[in-house]
């Protein structure tokens, strides 16, 4: 699994639970260490994801927490939608 969509699913596991999740299961669920999970964590706070943790008791998503938008250079956004042209085109041609 890439990081940008493990980041995604500890934000959709913290979202679905109304209680602390401990590091341990966040762990289990993604499948890597503890240790990945403690950095895993530490960058989404550096992003803006509202998450509280605490030995022992685990972590919490701010309830309301919304993902700010993407933002990508026009580079970056040009060089997507053609990727995703290319890809629609090559399964038009099936």
């Amino acid at each position: 699994m890439l990081q940008s969509q493990r980041l995604f699913e500890i934000l959709q596991i913290l979202r679905r639970h109304r209680q602390a999740v401990s590091g341990n299961h966040l762990a289990q669920e993604t499948g890597v260490s503890l240790r990945t999970i403690y950095r895993d964590i530490s960058l989404l706070q550096s992003m803006g994801a509202e998450i509280e943790g605490e030995t022992g008791f685990g972590y919490v998503l701010k309830p309301g927490f919304m993902l700010p938008p993407l933002m990508f250079s026009e580079g970056r956004s040009r060089r997507s939608r053609l990727g995703c042209n290319g890809s629609l085109a090559t399964r038009m041609r099936i």
